[in-house]
């Protein structure tokens, strides 16, 4: 490998591209990562995961007022204080310098080289840099080779040129983020994971949020009794919803933004975020340089190991589709560079734990009831509300629910579905007892601390139980 500049050349300093970086460091080999933009993090620190979720913490902050519970309500009477969405704005910032420090740091402890400039390939193992830190007024180009090279370039909003983008007032996840003042009002094109998390974040910040969709249901995958709480919860918000609605034009006003639906309404904002779906960062690469092909649908194809068909060049994280997230994206990274180096194969169990980061937010595991009724399984549901729960009373969180699935003749657990607060962590305790195919006795007979929220896995075990025993 020595006949190359580095072992391992990593493009991208997000969560993919950190976490194959410092696994291929701790294995003592020379590793660089090359990073366009003039920070490190990539999209999920810079303007996506973090900084959306730490605004998301503020929003979530200012909703709290004293009753009932300790900690409030959806929808509190702080969010329209003058000047919060600036507070709100300066603690995203802080978080995410923070966190890039903490990225330079590790990067320096394990002796990456950081390169600052635009990649693309000009063979199979050598790619051309294209400063873009220029303190030395330079943009001459160096060329940089190494024995295996990793693709971790990320994604970026879909922009269709139909839609006149400005980001003033016509806007997409990135530019949204970037806003100084809040817009009185807020049009949010989507229904996924981005529109639902920032129309719930708008909204407690104090905007007037009107969120349009073509499905009949946000979030129409997911289980119905959590998509049911969440209506509830975007009701309680005051989250107009058109759905079974298409946007066939979008135009700026004097005002801000008017949007035209297919159903003949016209809908006037301050702002309007469209937010529907992301797109490959592969352009700029080259990849034909390097013998690489996409197919038809514009995505290179890789292995169960993020390995391209070229046997030295993997590609991980959203580069690598579906289920495109941090968590998923550093641990490919690990997996790529076990594979590459140490001639390991790794697997993860393939149960992923999802979280959405609304108000409040959502987090599952495995199986709906759907899939289950679709796949001819017998099954019984058990359910939790956090409002049964000290913790839950506490906390003022009156429309948690918890709902467990679990197999009625094998006892395994096949699906655990959480709304409410801390539900993101919460769900890690199904994950693990699901991975390590625990029955639904070793749930109902586990000790919770009291008062938890964890409670709620008691609670729905039991109910889960005597529905098993009343049949």
């Amino acid at each position: 490998m020595n006949r190359y500049d580095y072992d391992l050349l990593v493009i991208g300093s997000g969560p993919g591209g950190q976490s194959a970086a410092i696994s291929a460091a701790k294995l003592g080999k020379r590793v660089a990562i090359v990073e366009r933009k003039l920070y490190v993090g990539g999209a999920s620190l810079q303007t996506g995961t973090i900084p959306s979720k730490a605004l998301r913490e503020a929003a979530y902050l200012a909703t709290r007022s004293a009753s009932p519970g300790m900690r409030g309500t959806l929808h509190g009477n702080t969010a329209n204080l003058p000047g919060f969405l600036a507070d709100a704005l300066s603690l995203k910032n802080q978080v995410v310098d923070r966190k890039a420090q903490q990225i330079l740091k590790e990067l320096n402890d394990y002796h990456i080289t950081l390169i600052h400039g635009e990649a693309s390939f000009t063979d199979a193992h050598t790619c051309q840099i294209i400063p873009t830190n220029n303190e030395n007024n330079t943009s001459t180009p160096q060329h940089i080779s190494a024995a295996v090279i990793i693709l971790a370039t990320g994604s970026r909003p879909r922009r269709p040129d139909a839609i006149p983008f400005d980001k003033e007032c016509i806007l997409d996840s990135t530019s949204l983020l970037k806003q100084s003042d809040l817009p009185e009002s807020l049009i949010v094109v989507g229904g996924g994971v981005i529109a639902c998390e920032f129309a719930t974040i708008f909204a407690a910040l104090g905007s007037r949020v009107t969120l349009v969709d073509s499905h009949a249901q946000v979030l129409a995958y997911m289980d119905a009794d959590i998509t049911s709480v969440l209506n509830e919860n975007l009701t309680a918000m005051d989250i107009q919803l058109l759905l079974k609605t298409r946007i066939k034009e979008i135009r700026r006003s004097d005002k801000g933004v008017i949007a035209l639906t297919d159903n003949g309404d016209t809908l006037n904002a301050s702002a309007l975020l469209y937010a529907l779906g992301r797109e490959p960062n592969y352009s700029g690469l080259n990849l034909h340089y390097a013998g690489l092909v996409a197919d038809d649908n514009g995505w290179v194809r890789i292995n169960s190991q993020y390995q391209t068909s070229l046997p030295h060049i993997y590609i991980i994280g959203d580069l690598a589709g579906r289920p495109s997230l941090a968590s998923t994206a550093m641990e490919q990274g690990r997996i790529a560079v076990q594979h590459a180096f140490e001639n390991e194969i790794l697997q993860n169990t393939g149960l992923l734990p999802m979280a959405i980061y609304t108000i409040p937010e959502i987090s599952y595991i495995g199986a709906t009831e759907n899939e289950l009724i679709e796949a001819n399984i017998d099954y019984v549901k058990g359910t939790a509300k956090y409002a049964s729960t000290a913790r839950g009373q506490i906390i003022g969180d009156e429309k948690g629910l918890f709902k467990l699935l679990v197999d009625k003749t094998s006892r395994e657990i096949l699906g655990v579905h959480i709304i409410g607060e801390s539900a993101s962590e919460l769900i890690h305790v199904g994950q693990m007892a699901m991975t390590c195919g625990a029955k639904l006795e070793v749930i109902a007979n586990s000790v919770y601390n009291y008062p938890t929220l964890a409670q709620c896995y008691k609670t729905a075990a039991l109910d889960c139980i005597n529905q098993l025993t009343s049949s």
